[in-house]
């Protein structure tokens, strides 16, 4: 483990790290994501999320307005509690993936893990072109390395002693828009200067996690610091998984405790649930791969946060690392996936 991880306190050394979720958000606008319900159940998803709603809302999340403001006070009142009690319970960071275009809130990142003591990674870079103004959809190539190269190495504007620990979520849609293939190989030329830990949000088919990786590479991008996410909503087909996973990134199952019966934001798409995530870790550990895995929940709605009847951020912790055992992992692979991945990925030369 060479190198140093950036916190928002400052730098840590790896193997100070611990038990670690590497794609979760504390913060974020999700709004322009809204997705009409079923008419007949407009009215009891309306309103603010309640015990009498819960269960409809945990099948239409994206139908909730109350549910997609995760960045007001109830919100953050919530993410505090809760990262107390993951503490409690064994975890020891974070890796806080929202980045330009859907609210970062860096204040309360550091807030949090001042409270808390959980130490909290932050990201740069650009989520996907349907949620930037004009003015960053017009910016060059040169511009975005430079922000992303300024936010790592120097600090944020917004709170200016803060670095961030790594890029992400670098968002795509699919087709890939020409601005997320511009911010594509910005990426690549950042990291081909400092070696820094990526983490990329694919769009919801099967060729987009091969296609980002394709033209990752060719711009210089570095596949053994880079995470590719959501591949448990992305490649549910074991052949196509191997396939990815030979092209050497990180392979991320971040959607774990997403249990529900339909996917809103891609209805051809089935949500699998944890035993099929856990049977896609299983193959990937049969396939040698297990200095490539990586473990979340991607938490960015209200009704996933134990204050709102949801799994929380402990969910991992809590129940899948002893189901995984359960299924005939040993504790040293265990902690391969939660600890030393995430650390060997995280870590970097700080100058």
């Amino acid at each position: 483990m060479p190198g140093q991880i950036q916190t928002v306190l400052g730098r840590i050394a790896p193997e100070n790290l611990g038990r670690t979720l590497t794609h979760e958000h504390f913060s974020l606008d999700f709004e322009k994501f809204y997705v009409e319900p079923p008419v007949n159940l407009k009215s009891y998803i309306e309103g603010e999320i309640k015990l009498d709603n819960i269960g409809l809302i945990r099948q239409y999340p994206y139908s909730s307005h109350d549910n997609l403001a995760f960045y007001d006070d109830r919100t953050h009142a919530a993410i505090k509690r809760e990262m107390e009690i993951y503490k409690k319970l064994g975890g020891g960071a974070v890796v806080e993936n929202t980045s330009h275009g859907i609210k970062r809130d860096l204040k309360l990142m550091c807030e949090v893990s001042c409270t808390t003591g959980v130490h909290v990674i932050a990201g740069t870079g650009y989520y996907v072109s349907s949620v930037q103004p004009p003015s960053v959809l017009r910016m060059s190539r040169e511009d975005m390395c430079q922000l992303m190269y300024s936010e790592l190495c120097h600090g944020c504007d917004d709170v200016v002693d803060v670095k961030c620990g790594f890029i992400g979520e670098v968002g795509s849609g699919w087709p890939l828009h020409e601005f997320e293939v511009r911010v594509i190989k910005a990426v690549a030329e950042v990291q081909s200067q400092l070696n820094c830990p990526v983490s990329f949000h694919p769009g919801r088919n099967p060729q987009a996690p091969f296609e980002i990786m394709r033209l990752f590479q060719e711009a210089g991008g570095k596949a053994s610091k880079t995470v590719m996410s959501h591949l448990d909503r992305t490649l549910p087909q074991k052949d196509t998984l191997l396939e990815f996973a030979a092209m050497g990134s990180y392979c991320q199952f971040d959607l774990f405790g997403t249990e529900c019966s339909q996917y809103q934001l891609d209805p051809s798409t089935d949500m699998p649930s944890d035993a099929q995530r856990m049977d896609r870790v299983l193959s990937l550990l049969a396939d040698g791969r297990h200095d490539k895995i990586l473990l979340s929940h991607d938490i960015h709605t209200k009704h996933r946060l134990m204050q709102f009847g949801g799994h929380g951020f402990s969910h991992i912790l809590t129940n899948i690392l002893h189901r995984l055992k359960a299924k005939g992992v040993d504790q040293a692979t265990v902690d391969q996936i939660s600890i030393i991945n995430p650390a060997n990925w995280l870590a970097w030369e700080l100058d």
